[in-house]
């Protein structure tokens, strides 16, 4: 639905900042579309998490808070240290020059070429693209499916922790012992770096956020 995609690009892109009121008459009037539409994308985004509903007064856009933060973290940990592992057992078992590995060393590509612009955008992109890619080659579809449900979340997760990392170049570094362990075909250390990737950024997220939250409160 374009509404829908026009509406989740902005809020993706902090085009329409967190915690932003929305109303179907601003909205129909912006995309050039019916009250009726913008209802059905309202609703759409917030079975995606990207809209909450406010009963009786309308809808605005998801806030992440500190344990927001820490849900999200913890429940990536666990998808991605067995989408780590699946992975990793694969490339294990076809060798290291498969199509696997030639998938991970485009996505970790995209990602460097992402930081050396310095472009924000473009490099949360390119951190949910690669971490979307180990899900996706790890051949379980019931994974892919329930990433997918919190796939939107993810992507703002992911935007807000990059934000915290001052050098480009740092988040570059954080990824590179992920893939190099995928591509080793080292299951145990595939599943240790996913999870202690997750873990470390995700808790300095959290942190982050409480102390914003105590600050305003």
């Amino acid at each position: 639905m374009q509404a829908a995609d026009a509406l989740r690009d902005g809020i993706l892109s902090g085009e329409i900042p967190p915690g932003a009121r929305l109303t179907e008459i601003r909205m129909a009037e912006q995309l050039g579309v019916s009250r009726a539409t913008i209802r059905t994308a309202f609703h759409q985004l917030t079975q995606e998490g990207l809209i909450d509903q406010i009963p009786y007064t309308g809808w605005s856009v998801m806030s992440l808070s500190a344990h927001d933060a820490w849900e999200l973290y913890t429940l990536r940990s666990s998808f991605e240290a067995l989408g780590s592992k699946l992975v990793a057992m694969r490339i294990k078992a076809a060798g290291p020059h498969g199509a696997e590995s030639a998938r991970l060393n485009s996505v970790l590509a995209a990602l460097k070429a992402a930081c050396d612009s310095g472009d924000r955008k473009a490099i949360a992109a390119a951190d949910f693209s690669l971490h979307r890619a180990i899900i996706d080659l790890a051949g379980h579809r019931r994974l892919a499916e329930q990433y997918g449900e919190v796939e939107q979340q993810i992507r703002i997760y992911i935007a807000s922790s990059d934000s915290l990392v001052a050098e480009p170049e740092a988040i570059l570094k954080q990824h590179i012992p992920i893939i190099e362990a995928l591509k080793a075909g080292d299951v145990e250390l595939s599943v240790r770096t996913a999870i202690e990737h997750n873990e470390q950024e995700g808790a300095k997220l959290e942190a982050h956020l409480r102390q914003a939250e105590a600050s305003a409160g």
